[in-house]
């Protein structure tokens, strides 16, 4: 082999145990789970499963299952709303105002991190129960009625998912605004452009590439989180990812646990490509 063709095989090569990590680790799985989904919904971890290729196992979990998907998105989408509206200031105020405070400030963003998710939801269990000091203190000035509740509400299911994931949104924006050239800002105010304009010309698009990788990030897992809803909320508040773990561990319904999966894979697949392409339109303009 002359030096030429090896230099050709050196990328793939590479790319090759990534890709058979990938193949051998989520390529496999992600088949098994397919043909499952196809599998007859009249059997049994006893009997077995016969491949009966029953496509009709699709529309049922559909029918059966629509408000928990549903509620899922809006609940993601929600908590992403919120995580924005305080994940932005924050990575802002990281990368460009905080100084020789910088680390400290990254370091509080990830600590959380540091301690197991059910520990974490638990906690928040506990601020936001009916006894405790938050609840009390707002019927106290009369934000919350005299019976009102935080637990076991949307309320609480959203908040516990901002707060879960999000240093996802905020570490993606702040890398993208940590690299952000301020003489560009003075640039801006020197052509007179008002500090809001300056924003939504200058930083805002400059920022773009951190603020779509921390919306995904954060929107994704959000999507098929069950463990906030299952500590923070009811069965009214369940989403599609209680009704994936009541499926596969609790009715031990192997078809409709893995026709669930692939239909939350597929929808979110759905809403990342049409959230791209938007993206991708908005920055041609």
């Amino acid at each position: 082999m002359t030096r030429r063709a090896r230099l050709r095989l050196l990328p793939y090569l590479l790319v090759f145990p990534g890709a058979a990590w990938l193949l051998l680790f989520f390529g496999v799985p992600l088949a098994q789970l397919a043909a499952a989904s196809l599998y007859d919904p009249s059997g049994s971890l006893t009997t077995g499963y016969a491949m009966t290729w029953a496509f009709g196992n699709y529309p049922d979990v559909v029918q059966a299952y629509w408000p928990q998907f549903l509620r899922s998105f809006g609940y993601a989408g929600s908590a992403l709303v919120v995580a924005l509206l305080l994940g932005y200031p924050l990575a802002y105020a990281i990368a460009v105002k905080a100084g020789r405070w910088r680390n400290l400030l990254l370091v509080c963003v990830v600590a959380p991190m540091f301690t197991s998710f059910l520990v974490r939801t638990l906690a928040w269990k506990t601020v936001l129960s009916d006894n405790g000091a938050l609840v009390g203190v707002l019927r106290d000035v009369h934000l919350l009625a005299p019976e009102g509740r935080l637990l076991a509400t949307p309320f609480a299911v959203v908040l516990g998912l901002t707060y879960t994931f999000l240093p996802f949104l905020v570490l993606p924006l702040y890398a993208s605004l940590e690299r952000l050239d301020p003489r560009l800002l003075e640039a801006a105010g020197d052509l007179y452009a008002s500090p809001v304009r300056a924003f939504r010309r200058v930083t805002l698009p400059l920022s773009m590439p951190g603020l779509v990788a921390g919306t995904l990030l954060f929107f994704i897992p959000a999507s098929g989180d069950y463990i906030n809803a299952e500590l923070l909320g009811t069965p009214n508040e369940y989403m599609i990812g209680n009704v994936v773990d009541s499926a596969f561990l609790v009715r031990l319904d192997y078809p409709q646990g893995a026709v669930l999966s692939v239909l939350l894979m597929a929808a979110i697949l759905a809403v990342v490509y049409g959230y791209l392409r938007t993206v991708g339109r908005e920055e041609v303009r």
